[in-house]
């Protein structure tokens, strides 16, 4: 079993519980990490047998252009969507990081994980 990670994943998208977050949005931060069984891949050499990580990014950049006020839905979407897509993914992690989140104080970054 092999874990493929895609990070730091940049998104500028409109989530958010506020009203000023659905209309001016704010940047996102995300990390991805794929549990596969990529035997076959190491074996052969050919892209058809393992994660493409170009079509990932494109389910995730896709997902995250549809507006949620909660980061936990927008997570348990890009998981679910990865699940359904790519077969050969056993388990999967998500990390979201809201950039610079509008709590009335300085802050780097609010984040969620979750798995499937």
């Amino acid at each position: 079993m092999s874990v493929i990670s895609i990070e730091g994943m940049e998104f500028f998208a409109y989530h958010g519980c506020f009203k000023e977050e659905q209309v001016i949005g704010t940047k996102f931060r995300i990390d991805l990490f794929l549990e596969v069984d990529t035997s076959t891949a190491e074996k052969s050499d050919h892209l058809k047998d393992t994660v493409n990580y170009q079509s990932v990014f494109q389910l995730v950049k896709k997902e995250m252009e549809t507006p949620s006020k909660l980061l936990e839905h927008v997570g348990r979407r890009i998981l679910d969507r990865i699940k359904q897509e790519f077969n050969t993914v056993e388990h999967a992690r998500i990390k979201i990081r809201k950039l610079n989140p509008p709590l009335g104080g300085k802050m780097d970054f609010v984040s969620l994980e979750i798995e499937a």
